[in-house]
């Protein structure tokens, strides 16, 4: 349970209604052959102990009856303020589909078991690994050779075997409460699909544009 001064949210730990699932599945893979740069691309936003937003670009990972993954610092801002209040906010926007697409969700952010995060981080390519250790993430950078120094330490730290996983870095997996689908019409007569986890049921209802 999560408490603000406001609000009382109880979690029920609940796969996707299958509908979501197989509509979320398809729109992703129809972005995927779309041409579209950065399909993966998702937009999140948390929120800090004082209540001001912040949202940002991250790149999906998965999707399952779970729920989304992504990876980040734990130490990060956004690490910090899921610490402090997991609740998340989701967009995914597909303008290549036609119509174009966007899907909304809602829910809280989990970490990830450590052998799910060891095992994506082993896929990574070196660079990328060696990054993860590198970079104190959303900290103050002096210069960029400062970063650039620091990549190259523990690329002779690690030389001749594998980088493993930093206990900092890892992955989270939003778990929804509330997903809708948003397809663009003409004359802005756009179409809202909106799912709700209502006492421990998944409910649909259709909106105004």
């Amino acid at each position: 349970m999560y408490t603000s001064q406001s609000t009382v949210i109880w979690w029920t730990a609940l796969p996707l209604d299958v509908t979501i699932l197989e509509t979320l599945q398809r729109l992703h893979a129809a972005a995927l052959a779309s041409g579209d740069p950065e399909p993966n691309a998702m937009n999140i936003a948390t929120a800090d102990p004082g209540g001001c937003v912040h949202s940002r670009m991250v790149l999906l990972k998965t999707l399952d009856e779970r729920g989304l993954t992504f990876f980040t610092h734990y130490a990060s801002d956004k690490g910090t303020q899921l610490e402090a209040n997991p609740r998340i906010a989701v967009c995914l926007y597909w303008k290549q589909l036609d119509p174009a697409v966007q899907v909304r969700i809602e829910g809280r952010a989990e970490k990830l078991p450590v052998a799910e995060s060891d095992a994506y981080f082993m896929t990574r390519e070196r660079l990328s690994q060696l990054g993860a250790w590198a970079s104190l993430q959303s900290q103050t950078l002096p210069e960029r050779a400062v970063l650039d120094a620091r990549i190259a330490e523990f690329d002779r730290k690690f030389a001749g075997r594998d980088v493993p996983r930093p206990a900092e870095w890892g992955g989270y997996r939003v778990v929804p409460d509330l997903v809708e689908f948003w397809y663009a019409g003409e004359h802005r007569w756009n179409e809202r699909h909106r799912w709700e986890l209502v006492e421990g049921a998944w409910r649909k209802r259709l909106l105004y544009p």
